[in-house]
């Protein structure tokens, strides 16, 4: 029998049942994302992604011991999960970026699940002055409270995107003039080497498995930093400091 391991999120994070759930999305609510149990009729499915229609929120069908987890309340085979903050689109803020006379500084992370790490670039993001932060809308980490805790309240105030597709993500970043540069142990380059004054975006990875291949074949380069110990690997909120920081210290004004 298959056990379910899931950290029980606070009820007020929980919006529960059909109609509930179709009216929240309908009154413009923040979702993170709706759980539906995996033997739920054709009907309700499809007005439920009716209604989620390009609004990017994740639909899973899950089995019902899955919802049972997460609450012992009549969820009638529906749990949606309520977001902190307004997901935002990268293709909303580029332009802006520009326009304001700005050269465009983004962190993409693929796979990162773990609410600390994703915490703790963000505050780092947020004190560096990143102008976005994007997160895939599947595979990866969500905005909780947790999240805020961790991130010190940074997640309130800098731009989140989550978007459904990656992959069509960083090719819209490089087609706007931004340089993608991945943070991998496969990296050919020092991270010292590479310039940063152009338009950035900085991609980062699970630490299990790294930045996905077809992610990587996009990218311009490839970074690594130095390790000089035993352990092959940084924590991943660290690397993000580590690379984010360079950044700053090239972009950094000479007479500063």
């Amino acid at each position: 029998m298959t056990i379910y391991k899931n950290k029980r999120r606070p009820e007020k994070e929980m919006i529960f049942g059909i109609r509930p759930v179709l009216e929240a999305i309908q009154a413009g609510k923040d979702i993170d994302k709706i759980l539906l149990r995996r033997d739920m009729s054709n009907e309700i499915s499809r007005e439920l992604f009716a209604a989620t229609k390009g609004l990017h929120i994740p639909v899973q069908f899950v089995p019902l011991e899955k919802l049972n987890k997460f609450t012992d309340k009549n969820h009638q085979g529906v749990i949606a999960f309520t977001s902190p903050v307004t997901y935002q689109r990268i293709e909303d803020i580029i332009p802006g970026i520009y326009e304001a006379g700005k050269t465009p500084f983004v962190v993409v992370l693929d796979g990162i699940t773990d609410v600390r790490n994703f915490g703790a670039i963000a505050r780092t993001c947020e004190c560096a002055g990143v102008d976005a932060i994007v997160i895939p809308a599947r595979g990866g980490v969500s905005i909780t409270s947790d999240a805020v805790k961790t991130s010190a309240g940074a997640l309130l105030s800098i731009p989140v995107c989550r978007e459904i597709n990656l992959l069509e993500t960083l090719q819209f970043l490089s087609l706007s003039g931004i340089k993608l540069i991945a943070a991998t142990e496969k990296g050919e380059k020092n991270y010292t080497e590479v310039d940063f004054n152009e338009p950035t975006a900085i991609i980062l990875g699970s630490e299990d498995e790294g930045i996905s291949t077809e992610l990587l074949q996009l990218c311009h380069e490839k970074v690594q930093i130095p390790i000089f110990g035993k352990i092959s690997s940084l924590n991943v909120s660290v690397a993000a400091g580590v690379l984010i920081y360079e950044v700053i210290r090239q972009r950094k004004p000479k007479n500063q």
